[in-house]
């Protein structure tokens, strides 16, 4: 259970941090992208809410959000904004992958479908795909948290 307590908290943070970074992320896509980025906020918004709530139901005391996260790079316009929503969502899928791998049931199939969300949006902005979202940007010695991202239980001012 605390496995799953901490997958879920994980989670959780990495909306917080997702939620911060598309603000950013909105505040320099050209205007042609602001539907989108829009969009994909307020739907991180409501996963964050949701977790909250999840956190609770088992037990735990959410995680809150930093008042501030570093962003990985300079977001000085519209091209830096594409790539740092499109590093939110890989991220953030990373994260989804270690739920599915503690969850089973209802809340397996809800973290996979994020998990694929997440991948999907990464395309959109990106352009192009990759072969295992979620597990792409691990190495052998990262263990089961993506680089950059805290692990379960750590609160982390980074996206």
């Amino acid at each position: 259970m605390r496995k799953l307590v901490d997958a879920v908290q994980a989670a959780l943070a990495a909306e917080h941090a997702t939620v911060y970074g598309y603000g950013v992320v909105g505040g320099r896509i050209e205007s042609s992208r602001q539907e989108e980025a829009r969009g994909a906020y307020d739907a991180h918004r409501a996963r964050r809410d949701a977790l909250r709530r999840e956190v609770r139901d088992l037990g735990g005391e959410p995680e809150p959000a930093a008042a501030a996260y570093a962003l990985p790079f300079a977001v000085p316009d519209s091209a830096a904004a594409v790539r740092l929503a499109a590093e939110l969502e890989d991220r953030l899928a990373g994260v989804y992958a270690d739920l599915v791998r503690v969850s089973d049931g209802a809340r397996r199939r809800e973290a996979a479908g994020v998990l694929r969300e997440a991948a999907v949006r990464s395309v959109r902005w990106r352009g192009s795909s990759v072969a295992f979202p979620g597990l792409s940007e691990r190495s052998a010695s990262d263990g089961p948290a993506p680089s950059g991202s805290p692990t379960p239980g750590e609160t982390s001012g980074s996206l």
